[in-house]
């Protein structure tokens, strides 16, 4: 066995495949396409899961790949895991090698123990190998011709264990294809074992024995009934973890371990500056935070690469969790200032070779990842702000920190013991377990399943509309209604219709499907009103419909596309490729597409950009866009090329979500934009007539929109525009400035009038306050020998509340202050105490319990303390019990 790099295991994977006549097939992203129930790609067979359902044709049978793949949300969630065990990981690549009907099980068998064992691959030791088949169940035999081809390869007998459903029998879904699968796993040796000093069998250890290689046979198809019946072409889908191979064949006891990650754990520890030494035993939790950060900046590398970028909620929510774990983890080891974007790099450095893409995005991730830092390190305090006795007491209130702020569970455990409070664990699990179940409704995939069963076996439609739009003559194939298939719609029904031709596009990379008509056989009457297209699977198109007639399946139609409605969304979508442009020429070639949006009123362009874009730059971006449509440049269609040649040779943008096979469409438009779109354009951008934008906003960290009309949508807008000028001339009066700037110097110098009204006024709030309370100090009563002076200040605003209780503290000496203020029924509190005193009773303590009588709550440091509540009515009796709460804390 030849020690290797991760890289060459790799590249000699994919080597050995390519010389079995297999096609290399570069990694598709983790954003799933067209796939709504999946969070991330999580397998090497999902890009190929239209092919395997028989929804999608490929040029080839035989493919492989090495796959990037994340776990860390939903059903495969490792996320908790990762750092602690050997071989958990948030992202990892899985290597594999398919066959689309073409070898089955021989070939699938033979060619994994040929690649594991001989000495011109991996060579190795057969004698640490064991396999695994399926031993049968009531539905399925036992798989006894994997038995018999294992045995063939030269398994000893006595090395072929059989298993049940749970370990050897994989299916995609609750229906579809499915089969056996042997898996193939590797001795680490006793040192590996849950026990080392026990030398244990295998089946008995999962920690030394290690799975590497699930080779999987679909030949049966699932049907709702669960009934199998068998494939008339079965399948290979087979997955071999590139990290756990590398482990083996390194010679290592733990994937972390591997040259995979041991470059990127010592940039981790200069990072962190937080050094562990070898033989440190004792620094376990140490060793582990450096895996975490090793890890997790892998997974937010790929991830922000293929376009996720951190938010609240599906996707973004996970990639937030995942990298804010990681930096908790640097804090633990002492590093508060941002270090994670310099992983990034580390990343790169590593990885660039198989995914040249990292080369080109790396700078724009590390600026999430950057920005990401920030904002979780303002979050952080505010969550220490709020940690009081009471939360770490409320198993639910710990948990809206951990979930709200991303305060660290061993942080506030930590906390809650230095304090002697009991932290409510129970309640913190429970609180944790219901979120779960929230998010897992909440995730928009998780209750949609794939293509309804009626489409799957329907032959493809043809697409005849970037020629025409009116197809004579085409032939309803199915026709469905919630979901199901049926023989015919009536009038006034609502459904889908799938036919053999069509001439209306369908929904995909941001073009709206056409709207229109389908008439009858006899070309006059119209049967149905078409509103949308959608491909539910690849080259199917389904027509949204309201039937006008009776219509049945194997009836004749004319597909009719509105005309007037096709081309305003073409102008939008052809100014959207000269806007992308004008964008990477204005802003830099960061500038990525990060969605789209193409109908026939607008166009709406997300991209990947740090700031707001400024009025001069959008001005400028709209001059380009415009100098090119007045250029009447010719829009070129290239059809069938192939997808190296597009990017590569012709420099073709591909776009973020959107799924391409190995010979895509191009979209030229002179030297100015050349993109892969299989959407429909002008023949020319002159067509457009002129593009105006109307809007920029942020969509989230990292990302902003813009949006824009084009033809009669922008001369709509400019009328809107002149009716406004007339109004402000109205307003402003005569004046050689242009209208806009006129009017924003009418406004500026409003604004200014109104903050110096406010500032006098608040002054004047200010020293009534203070003149209501001039005398106050000598109205504090005494508790226990401590001042406490309760005041009611209505009137005057929260940062002004802060002011005078400083000022009162300043006249008690020593003491507590405590003030209140009702405002349209909303109650505030504020409490003060003097340095000398934090150590008998502190504020927060004071107001949380004051806040509980007026229905609100609250908390703060030990010297300054807010609340708010809602009953104004119970104020001054509240005001009237401070003293006595004071006192009940000095006891």
């Amino acid at each position: 066995m030849i020690n290797r790099s991760g890289n060459q295991i790799r590249e000699d994977f994919l080597r050995f495949f390519e010389g079995k006549g297999h096609r290399r097939v570069h990694s598709s992203s983790l954003v799933p396409a067209n796939d709504p129930t999946l969070l991330f790609t999580n397998a090497g067979m999902n890009q190929f899961k239209d092919v395997f359902l028989g929804a999608e044709k490929r040029d080839y049978s035989r493919a492989t790949t090495s796959q990037k793949c994340v776990r860390a949300g939903g059903k495969h969630n490792d996320l908790e895991n990762v750092g602690f065990t050997r071989r958990h990981h948030t992202f990892f690549e899985m290597l594999g090698n398919f066959s689309f009907g073409d070898y089955f099980k021989k070939d699938a068998i033979a060619y994994a123990w040929e690649l594991l064992t001989s000495p011109d691959w991996f060579g190795i030791d057969t004698k640490k190998m064991y396999v695994t088949i399926f031993e049968g169940d009531a539905k399925v035999p036992r798989d006894a011709e994997a038995y018999q081809f294992w045995l063939d390869v030269g398994v000893p007998k006595e090395r072929i264990f059989e298993m049940g459903a749970k370990d050897n029998f994989w299916a995609m879904g609750d229906t579809g294809p499915c089969g056996p699968c042997s898996e193939i796993y590797y001795d680490l040796g006793q040192a590996a074992g849950e026990d080392p000093s026990v030398d244990k069998l295998f089946g008995e250890d999962d920690a030394r024995y290690v799975e590497i290689w699930n080779l999987v046979f679909m030949q049966f198809d699932r049907s709702s009934d669960g009934v199998l019946t068998p494939l008339p072409k079965p399948s290979i889908d087979t997955g071999m973890g590139l990290e756990r191979i590398a482990c083996v064949l390194q010679g290592v006891l733990s994937n972390f371990e591997t040259d995979l990650f041991t470059p990127l754990i010592k940039r981790a520890e200069e990072l962190t500056r937080h050094k562990v030494e070898a033989d440190h035993e004792i620094d376990e939790r140490s060793r582990a935070s450096l895996r975490i950060i090793a890890d997790h900046s892998r997974a937010a590398t790929f991830l922000i690469s293929d376009g996720v970028l951190p938010a609240n909620e599906g996707r973004g929510y996970v990639l937030r969790k995942i990298m804010r774990r990681g930096i908790r983890h640097g804090r633990l080891l002492g590093q508060e200032k941002p270090f994670m974007h310099e992983m990034v790099y580390a990343v790169r450095d590593e990885m660039a070779a198989a995914y040249p893409e990292l080369k080109e995005t790396a700078d724009r991730v590390a600026k999430v990842v950057l920005a990401e830092e920030q904002q979780f390190a303002r979050t952080l305090e505010l969550g220490l702000r709020q940690m009081t006795e009471e939360t770490l007491r409320s198993g639910a209130a710990a948990f809206h920190l951990y979930e709200t702020f991303g305060m660290p569970l061993d942080f506030m455990v930590d906390a809650a013991r230095d304090a002697g409070v009991a932290f409510d664990m129970e309640g913190f699990e429970q609180a944790r377990a219901e979120e779960q179940t929230r998010a897992r409704a909440s995730w928009k995939g998780g209750s949609q399943k794939t293509a309804a069963p009626v489409y799957r076996e329907l032959p493809k439609t043809e697409f005849e509309g970037y020629s025409a739009l009116r197809v004579d003559g085409a032939r309803v194939l199915a026709l469905v209604k919630d979901g199901v298939g049926v023989p015919e719609l009536k009038a006034g029904d609502e459904g889908e219709v799938v036919l053999d031709a069509t001439s209306f596009y369908a929904d995909s990379g941001g073009q709206v499907g056409d709207i229109g008509w389908l008439y009858s056989g006899d070309h006059n009457s119209v049967v149905a009103e078409v509103r949308g297209a959608t491909k539910p699977v690849q080259g199917v198109f389904a027509h949204k419909v309201v039937a006008r007639q009776t219509l049945a399946v194997g009836d004749t139609v004319d597909t009719v596309v509105d005309a007037v409605n096709r081309r305003a969304t073409e102008r939008n979508h052809t100014g959207t490729h000269l806007l992308h442009a004008a964008l990477r020429q204005t802003l830099g070639t960061h500038v990525k597409q990060a969605g789209s949006l193409n109908d026939a009123s607008r166009l709406r362009f997300d991209f990947s950009h740090f700031s707001a874009v400024a009025d001069e730059e959008l001005q400028d971006i709209e001059d380009i866009v415009n100098r090119e449509v007045m250029g009447n440049t010719k829009v070129e269609t290239l059809v069938d090329v192939p997808i190296d040649v597009a990017v590569n040779e012709l420099g073709a943008m591909a776009l973020f979500g959107e799924k391409y096979g190995d010979r895509v469409r191009v979209v030229k438009i002179g030297d100015f934009s050349t993109e892969l779109c299989g959407g429909t354009h002008t023949a020319a951008t002159g067509e457009i007539g002129l593009l105006k934008l109307v809007g920029e906003s942020s969509v989230s960290s990292g990302v902003r929109r813009v949006e824009a009309v084009s033809g009669t949508g922008a001369l709509s807008e400019f009328r809107r525009g002149f009716d406004v000028t007339r109004v402000v001339g109205q307003v402003v009066g005569a004046t050689d400035a242009a209208p806009a700037d006129a009017l924003r110097h009418r406004l500026a110098a409003q604004d200014e009038e109104m903050k110096k009204l406010r500032r006098e006024l608040d002054a004047v709030r200010m020293k009534a306050a203070s003149s209501s309370v001039a005398d106050a100090a000598s109205s504090a009563v005494e508790v226990k020998g401590v001042k406490v002076l309760a005041q009611r200040v209505d009137g005057i605003e929260k940062a002004q509340m802060r002011e005078l209780v400083d000022q009162l503290r300043g006249k008690l000496g020593s003491g507590v202050v405590v003030l209140g203020a009702a405002v349209d029924g909303k109650v505030s509190l504020i409490v003060g105490v003097t340095k000398d005193l934090t150590s008998r009773v502190q504020a927060g303590k004071v107001v949380g319990q004051l806040a509980a009588l007026v229905g609100g709550k609250g908390g703060g440091r030990p010297d300054l303390a807010e609340a708010g509540g809602s009953d104004a009515g119970a104020l001054d009796g509240t005001l009237a019990k401070a003293a006595g709460v004071v006192e009940e804390w000095l006891k």
